[in-house]
């Protein structure tokens, strides 16, 4: 398939988008309208918009958010699969492996191994746009809420009752959740913000990463 003369091909974009339109009216019926709250699955139909518009700065948010939280899923995830061990103690995959749920389902949310390589193949075409930073905060600061607000504590959405399967206890909940406000883009963001800047050109807007990439230091 040609390309449409921008910067992500125009196959990627199709076919990511197909996926999407699957997984999402599926994903509404068997998990509910509340699953979408949860940060990567924010950041799945967030990256089709950035695809179309070829926008550095959503594609840098969606960065921020989510590529240290799926690093760990794959982490938990291949080990698992490979030698049927929890090395986060999160049981963050734990679904993946439960025979109640069909295989066909579990297979969809497979999306959490090639969104970070679809997001990272973005930024390399796109380049790092460095404003995502309190964007991605801002966003953080009004989606938890949210969470808090329209989920049930037995679901613990994006763990805004608790860092593990089960409420914590410990704090007052809404001390606790304005804790986790303060922490995600402080411990997920900053860091990863550190090392994107480094990684990826610069792009807050100006020139697209052909245009620049010649201009980077020697």
């Amino acid at each position: 398939m040609p390309d449409n003369g921008g910067m992500i091909p125009l196959w990627i974009k199709i076919s990511y988008t197909l996926f999407v339109a699957v997984l999402a009216p599926v994903y509404w019926i068997y998990h509910g309208p509340a699953n979408f709250l949860w940060g990567s699955d924010i950041a799945l139909l967030a990256t089709v918009i950035a695809l179309w518009r070829e926008s550095p700065l959503l594609t840098s948010m969606m960065a921020l958010a989510v590529l240290l939280p799926e690093l760990l899923w794959n982490l938990d995830f291949f080990s698992r699969l490979l030698a049927g061990r929890d090395v986060i103690g999160l049981d963050a995959t734990g679904y993946m492996f439960n025979p109640a749920q069909p295989l066909w389902l579990r297979g969809l949310s497979l999306f959490h191994v090639f969104l970070p390589l679809v997001i990272m193949f973005m930024l390399y075409r796109l380049g790092y746009d460095r404003r995502a930073l309190p964007a991605a905060a801002a966003l953080c600061w009004v989606v938890l809420p949210a969470t808090y607000l329209f989920t049930e504590p037995e679901r613990n959405i994006n763990w805004v009752y608790g860092w593990s399967n089960q409420p914590q206890t410990w704090l007052p909940p809404l001390v606790y959740l304005a804790g986790l406000m303060l922490l995600v883009p402080l411990i997920v963001y900053l860091p990863t913000h550190g090392v994107l800047k480094k990684a990826f050109p610069g792009n807050e807007g100006s020139l697209p990463f052909r245009a620049s990439r010649d201009k980077r230091p020697l």
